[in-house]
């Protein structure tokens, strides 16, 4: 029995596309995967719908799951972070870079979001995304990583005139 080595690794959102929508009204979220093969980057754009004049004072965050057959490398991700290119936390924070799918776990990770300069009420994050090595297959060598939709995680403070600063949190599970 021969098996195919060559494999191509097809990663999708839980709607089946490559861009997820949030269901949350007045907020928007769009993630795109860039690049091709086992190194891509994953764009994850927030809109905060509402033009209020507090979104400036919002820090927004995501928390993404990523599934056994994607990692986020900590090396990396410390680089970025070094040179302030990005801010997050993985959970768990070890990750072995050289397990295939078949014998690694879930990751989570959450990354602090940057205002978007084009957009004044706009959010985006790009977070470097590695697909791990698969089981050989009989088939036509693709395997499929569900990426399912990140949890936003919002908190803005807001001055009012008589009360002083009050602070408000929400958070979206975007599904």
């Amino acid at each position: 029995m021969d098996y195919a080595f060559n494999s191509t690794i097809v990663v999708r959102t839980k709607s089946g596309n490559l861009s997820a929508q949030a269901t949350c009204p007045d907020i928007t979220v769009t993630q795109q995967l860039l690049k091709e093969g086992f190194h891509r980057d994953l764009l994850t754009k927030v809109e905060l719908g509402a033009g209020d004049e507090a979104i400036g004072s919002c820090t927004v965050a995501i928390k993404e799951h990523l599934p056994a057959g994607l990692y986020v490398d900590p090396y990396e991700l410390a680089s970025l972070q070094q040179h302030n290119l990005t801010e997050a936390l993985m959970i768990p924070d070890t990750v072995d870079v050289e397990s295939p799918e078949y014998l690694a776990t879930d990751l989570a990770i959450v990354v602090y979001m940057k205002p978007d300069p084009q957009c004044a009420c706009c959010f985006k994050a790009m977070l470097p995304v590695h697909c791990r090595y698969h089981r050989p297959t009989e088939d036509d060598g693709e395997a499929l990583a569900l990426l399912k939709s990140p949890e936003i995680l919002i908190h803005c403070h807001k001055k009012q005139k008589e009360e002083g600063e009050c602070s408000w949190v929400y958070t979206f599970c975007v599904g």
